[in-house]
């Protein structure tokens, strides 16, 4: 069997970084990806996704993300391109695809089950994201529509709503730039959002972000009240599609709607729209099924106790770039940075504490 010092459960840009500070360490570990190729849930993202942030503000540990000619904000494919060379380059062992199946106590380590595979790790770091559980909100009557429900998941480009009625859902950076580029081939589109969206400044990007993010990191560690501090990564930054689309007078959201019907919607003030399509931007989970055996999510909120990084009740486990529960901005690309290094540095103590003679008994 397989014992690796520390194993990692996911491929995307949280087990990149933790395996670029774990090489420095000279742990022996492993990923294990259940993706087919290198990029996380990047792979999964529409095809005209543009990140908000520039290259220099999207970038791994060790090695910056080259700028992408002609454009101040990476796309999809050219994000990709990186991650797949920076596995290459600082060989980080991968084994892919492999669908994790489980992770079990045992008192030799953690065990961990894919199909008939299994490996004994003395340490686990669980960063599956959160791409394989979207969120859709209850909505009554929802199961009776008979339009097509897409969440953005699984969204790839706007071909398949040409001509159509689309309803968005969601007011984060993904609903604007798919409602920006739907806006363009679809018949109607209609925009919905729990609360009014926040447009960022035009000026301001992912690099502002970061900073505001790091602030609130830093105010939380002293205890200081957040309330006055800025917020972030929640609000939408206007990148080159979404300004287009709002000088085309399509960025304007309408609040929830009440229940669905058979052929769409009815508003509070009980009108009924008809819709052909309904495409979900409304968040996600942690992917955190594997730890089901564990006994350690809340049922509630899928979210596991953590101090910093570390399972509290499963002190051989980790959690890595699942967002600000386990660290600020740690499910971005820049931001898991910090949480990745300190990780690294916490889970190589461990191990020397394991490895330590044991002193003299009297």
């Amino acid at each position: 069997m397989n014992s690796p010092d520390v194993l990692i459960i996911g491929g995307g840009q949280a087990a990149l970084s933790l395996g670029y500070f774990l090489r420095r360490s000279r742990r022996s570990f492993l990923i294990l990806d259940a993706e087919d190729g290198p990029g996380g849930a990047w792979r999964h993202a529409w095809r005209s996704l543009r990140l908000f942030s520039p290259a220099q503000w999207s970038s791994l540990a060790g090695w910056p993300l080259p700028p992408e000619p002609g454009h101040s904000y990476p796309s999809r494919e050219h994000l990709l391109d990186y991650l797949a060379r920076y596995e290459q380059r600082y060989e980080l062992p991968i084994e892919r695809p492999v669908q994790v199946d489980s992770v079990e106590a045992s008192p030799e380590g953690l065990l961990v089950r894919a199909g008939a595979r299994q490996w004994l790790a003395r340490s686990v770091v669980s960063a599956t994201g959160s791409w394989r559980h979207p969120v859709v909100p209850a909505y009554p009557g929802r199961a009776a529509y008979r339009g097509r429900q897409l969440h953005s998941a699984h969204y790839q480009d706007p071909t398949p709503f040409a001509g159509q009625r689309v309803l968005v859902v969601g007011g984060g950076n993904s609903g604007a730039q798919i409602l920006a580029e739907l806006s363009e081939h679809a018949a109607q589109t209609v925009w919905v959002t729990e609360r009014p969206p926040q447009f960022l400044p035009d000026e301001v990007d992912g690099r502002v972000l970061f900073e505001r993010a790091t602030a609130r990191w830093r105010a939380q560690q002293r205890g200081e009240p957040l309330e006055e501090l800025p917020g972030g990564f929640g609000d939408v930054v206007m990148v080159p599609p979404v300004r287009a689309a709002r000088e085309r007078g399509v960025l304007t959201a309408r609040p929830p709607f009440e229940r669905f019907t058979a052929e769409g919607v009815v508003w509070p003030d009980g009108q009924a729209q008809a819709f052909d399509a309904v495409i979900w931007c409304t968040g996600f989970k942690p992917a955190l099924d594997h730890l089901a055996p564990l006994g350690l999510p809340d049922p509630g909120t899928g979210r596991i106790a953590v101090n910093g990084t570390r399972s509290i009740a499963e002190p051989r486990l980790w959690l890595l770039g699942y967002g600000d529960w386990v660290g600020a901005a740690s499910a971005t690309l820049v931001g898991v940075m910090r949480s990745a290094r300190s990780t690294a540095l916490e889970i190589d103590d461990y191990l020397n504490q394991l490895d330590a003679p044991a002193g003299p008994t009297h």
